[in-house]
């Protein structure tokens, strides 16, 4: 009759042959089927699929964190607008000439008594005009054309203190950038003036490098500026009140900052809330 005859292995794994006839009893030869080669396999498919499980739980885990991070930046960001505009509305204090004390100071108001030297005007561009009440009316707008120009950096002296600053007088358009088609706005004389400090700024990605020569700067590099004005390395924005007619626009302190950390929030939430329901459909749900 015959049979499958199964010799035993090193590995203790069948192999099976096919015999016709009798067969001689043997020790060595019984029958008896291979189950390692499916064991093993079903092993490694349960290591695999234990590993893609707790792997894809990194994902609801790490949305979950960066928006946790994002509620802690949008803390801080709340804290560090309410702290500028607190600044900014502070008293003005007279104008310190030491560089530690005007490190403090950045957007606090400072008074100053002096003079212009329009003769050496510099030129920040390109700039929009800082309008609060229209930039709370078109917060949300994706598109905004607001008027651009310049803001006129113009040699201070203050005579009180026997030093020239740079005074950032405020906006002007385009079509006024040329002081000789302003000479209505050139105060002449000695005044009073209030402005907020600030302090130097480095250049930021993707903006040109300032061109001295041509007079066309597109950051604040107050040393270079003081070095061509002949200035101290001091720079303060006029406030509002500075406006005269047909001159520049003076408040041009923008103490906005960009705050989007609840839309991060709502996005890293939703991300997590998603990416763990699907993970408890696949690996929980299927198990009852």
């Amino acid at each position: 009759i015959p049979s499958c005859l199964v010799r035993r292995t090193f590995f203790a794994c069948p192999l099976l042959k096919a015999h016709s006839g009798l067969v001689q009893p043997n020790k060595e030869i019984f029958v008896r089927p291979c189950r390692a080669g499916s064991s093993r396999v079903a092993a490694v498919e349960s290591q695999d699929d234990a590993i893609i499980k707790w792997g894809l739980l990194l994902i609801p885990l790490s949305t979950f964190c960066l928006g946790t991070w994002q509620v802690q930046r949008r803390k801080w960001k709340l804290k560090l607008i309410a702290d500028l505009e607190s600044r900014v509305a502070a008293e003005p204090v007279p104008l310190p000439t030491s560089p530690l004390e005007l490190k403090d100071l950045e957007y606090k108001p400072v008074k100053v008594h002096g003079y212009f030297d329009h003769s050496k005007e510099l030129y920040i561009l390109p700039r929009s005009l800082v309008n609060p009440k229209r930039e709370a009316k078109a917060a949300g707008q994706l598109i905004s054309s607001p008027e651009t120009g310049a803001n006129v950096i113009t040699p201070f002296y203050c005579t009180d203190l026997g030093i020239t600053i740079l005074v950032n007088r405020g906006f002007v358009s385009r079509k006024k950038v040329n002081p000789e088609t302003r000479l209505k706005g050139q105060i002449e004389g000695e005044v009073d003036l209030i402005g907020v400090v600030r302090l130097t700024e480095s250049r930021k990605p993707f903006v040109p490098q300032n061109r001295p020569e041509k007079n066309q700067w597109y950051y604040r590099d107050l040393e270079a500026m003081a070095r061509l004005t002949e200035a101290e390395p001091i720079l303060i924005d006029a406030d509002f009140k500075s406006t005269v007619p047909g001159g520049p626009i003076g408040g041009q302190t923008r103490v906005s900052l960009r705050n989007e950390h609840m839309q991060y929030i709502i996005t890293w939430y939703g991300l997590c809330a998603a990416t763990s329901y699907m993970w408890y459909r696949k690996f929980i749900q299927k198990l009852w």
